[in-house]
């Protein structure tokens, strides 16, 4: 079978240093957003696993009971970071923080005040590690066109310029060379398209995820002021219980 004299092989083979750089430079990128989608959907998918356990929480017995229920999440999900773990227990860190050392500056604050900050700080950055590797997909989607573009402008310029200097203009001389260098466009929406609707799908699952973090950290804010939270001695013992008893 005879090679195709319009394929990708020939753009390689004809292209100059220029078309061969935007080539590669959108093979790099369409690789990178590939992983980025990869890897965050699969953490997407973990994030929800322990979102639906975090409803089970609030029919433990015990705060401890509860941890306990989110840890077992982790396991079961895969999951390394859980981010409601995560805010149960900073809200109870700050919880015993605030009780413990009533003689500092944020002693002096309403625990109200305290926990609200607390639990926001870490909603905000559990919102921070899901955001990871989307500004590769944002970047990706919006400059990957141009790219293409500047590289199908770059070889339609050289394939011009190489049929005036044949002087041979007919629409089998013209067609093969402004096809090729079309090619490249075709390339960059290639790349684009998908970093742009995983961007948008990956973004929308995270806001949900991050929705259910503030609802949870709104629970936890009730139950710390009611002053039902157990101490962390007392939090200890009772997950060092459960664990052997697991």
């Amino acid at each position: 079978m005879a090679p195709n004299p319009y394929g990708i092989a020939s753009i390689w083979a004809q292209g100059d240093a220029v078309i061969k750089a935007v080539a590669l430079m959108l093979l790099l990128m369409s690789i990178a957003s590939w992983c980025v989608i990869l890897i965050r959907a699969w953490h997407l998918w973990q994030l929800q696993k322990v979102a639906q356990a975090s409803r089970d929480f609030w029919h433990a017995q015990s705060f401890a009971q509860g941890q306990h229920i989110l840890a077992s999440a982790n396991s079961r999900s895969g999951c390394r970071a859980n981010p409601f773990r995560y805010l149960a227990d900073e809200g109870q860190a700050a919880f015993d923080h605030h009780s413990s050392h009533q003689d500092d500056l944020h002693g002096k604050l309403p625990l109200s005040d305290w926990l609200t900050s607390s639990l926001k700080g870490a909603i905000d950055e559990s919102a921070e590690q899901m955001q990871k590797g989307l500004a590769i997909l944002a970047s990706v989607g919006s400059t990957a066109p141009f790219i293409g573009l500047f590289g199908t402008v770059w070889g339609i310029y050289h394939a011009l310029v190489g049929i005036g200097a044949s002087g041979q203009a007919s629409i089998d001389k013209v067609a093969g060379p402004v096809g090729e260098a079309l090619i490249m466009t075709a390339f960059g929406l290639a790349v684009a398209i998908p970093a742009v609707l995983a961007y948008n799908a990956l973004s929308r699952g995270n806001t949900g995820i991050i929705s259910k973090l503030n609802r949870f950290a709104f629970q936890l804010h009730a139950y710390f002021l009611t002053g039902a939270a157990p101490k962390s001695s007392q939090q200890s013992a009772q997950v060092r219980a459960l664990k052997q008893g697991a």
